[in-house]
């Protein structure tokens, strides 16, 4: 067996970050070979990207046969579209294969001794996302104008979405009108950054309806929004339309953004509500993506408080820490004395403190800039720190001063296990104690899954 080598490989595990492992014939033995996306019971054909160290990596050609217990994917590009790989396995064998590589990677970095709190599944396993980024494009060179995402193994190639099974239908009819409408007007090209459509960026109240448009084009061209606006607004929904905006970017980075804002219709923000705390959503400010997968999640965090703070005399003073819109502590702010949240985006702190006054939440207060710099000018002794960051979890420069606040109780939430799993051993070697951790699948059919440890001091 050599790179480039075709071969048919049995997935017989899974491992972290979602990738299918089995055996290959190797000399007298075998070999481990990982393809991203496979899953247990499958038999795949794939191609040897690389084989070295007693191992290879391989790229899934095609599902010869599927698991047994497999189920019939409900999209019609699953395969083709990078978004999500695991619609063939049944939502409870997901949330098992994402618990156990949360498990094991805390057992590899040694944190033990915890209560294992078992898993919760999201409310919903399709139709969860409410909010959605689109590309425009096309699917071949010279081809129709597209809206959606990349086909997977090609950075180019734009696959339309409006069948998208994560998302709400409305979605789908919204990118579909779209497309139809600006056929014919270039889109945005990522290798000579040249062209005028660039995104096009969907956001929908679970529990309102309230349908936010944001359409994010480069200066190199005008477009007709009145004719766009009445397309919009024409739209047979079950939701509403309730704001339309036009964003101008004229950066190169591959990224939904917006230099200038333009409103076209509405006030520029839509609303939602999680565990009866309604919220302010501006266009670029950070919200679960999951509204009633984040009411299980927040719902765990409330008890993972409650618990740590169960002996307490007195309601404790809370952190919340990268709070985005103030989600997390505007929930926990009725079991609190006081409610201290940190973000990075102006904009979303400014939504936040809109969302609390809008709530009548008198004991929060919301502060802008970033966590490394706002935690070391705090004078306030927590008893609580909520923590939720970005993906890449904790940053080294930020670490030291969130520990240096020594509070009872630290509960972290969590989106990406390695992140968790590199960032607890700090926590432990301070003197915390690991009490329980409890995954939430607040993202169905991929890889992903929202983690809730909570810490106690050791007296």
């Amino acid at each position: 067996m050599k790179k480039g080598d075709i071969v048919e490989l049995k997935i017989d595990r899974m491992v972290y970050p979602g990738k299918g492992v089995g055996e290959l014939p190797n000399g007298d033995g075998t070999i481990p070979c990982s393809v991203k996306g496979g899953v247990t019971g499958q038999t795949l054909k794939v191609r040897i990207k690389k084989k070295r160290r007693g191992k290879a990596e391989g790229q899934m050609l095609a599902v010869v046969s599927e698991a047994p217990d497999s189920l019939a994917p409900q999209c019609p590009v699953f395969g083709k579209c990078g978004g999500c790989s695991y619609q063939t396995m049944p939502a409870d064998a997901q949330l098992a294969v994402k618990d156990g590589w949360v498990m094991d990677l805390l057992d590899q970095a040694g944190v033990e001794g915890f209560t294992h709190l078992p898993p919760i599944e999201s409310p919903d396993v399709f139709g969860y996302r409410n909010k959605m980024e689109f590309s425009f494009g096309d699917s071949e060179p010279g081809g129709p104008l597209t809206l959606g995402f990349h086909q997977k193994g090609h950075f180019y190639n734009i696959l339309d979405a409006d069948a998208c099974v994560l998302a709400h239908r409305d979605f789908g009819a919204i990118v579909a009108a779209t497309r139809d409408f600006f056929q014919g007007v270039p889109y945005y090209h990522k290798r000579s950054h040249e062209g005028v459509l660039r995104y096009l960026v969907v956001r929908r109240g679970t529990a309102t309806g309230d349908i936010m448009v944001n359409l994010i084009t480069s200066t190199q061209g005008e477009i007709d929004e009145a004719g766009y606006l009445k397309t919009l607004l024409d739209l047979k929904l079950e939701g509403r339309i309730a704001t339309v905006i036009h964003s101008l970017d004229d950066s190169v980075a591959d990224v939904a953004k917006a230099e200038s804002m333009k409103i076209l219709f509405g006030d520029g923000v839509i609303h939602d509500r999680i565990l009866d705390v309604d919220f302010e959503i501006t266009p670029f400010s950070f919200l679960q993506t999951n509204t009633r997968g984040a009411e299980v999640l927040y719902t765990a965090v409330r008890d993972a408080v409650r618990q740590g703070t169960a002996g307490m005399a007195k309601k404790p003073v809370l952190f919340d820490l990268y709070c985005g819109v103030g989600t997390i502590g505007q929930i926990l702010s009725p079991f609190a004395e006081k409610v201290v949240g940190i973000e990075l985006i102006p904009e979303a702190v400014e939504a936040a403190r809109v969302n609390a006054a809008a709530n009548g939440l008198t004991n929060c207060q919301f502060i802008a800039g970033d966590v490394k710099t706002e935690v070391g000018k705090l004078s306030e002794k927590p008893d609580v720190i909520v923590l939720d960051p970005p993906r890449e979890g904790i940053q080294p420069k930020a670490m030291g001063d969130v520990l240096s606040f020594a509070p009872p109780v630290f509960v972290y939430v969590s989106c990406k296990a390695s992140s968790l799993s590199r960032d607890l051993p700090f926590f432990v070697r301070a003197g915390y104690t690991v009490e329980t951790v409890q995954c939430v699948d607040m993202f169905p059919q991929t890889p992903h899954v929202e983690t809730v440890a909570m810490m106690t001091r050791k007296k």
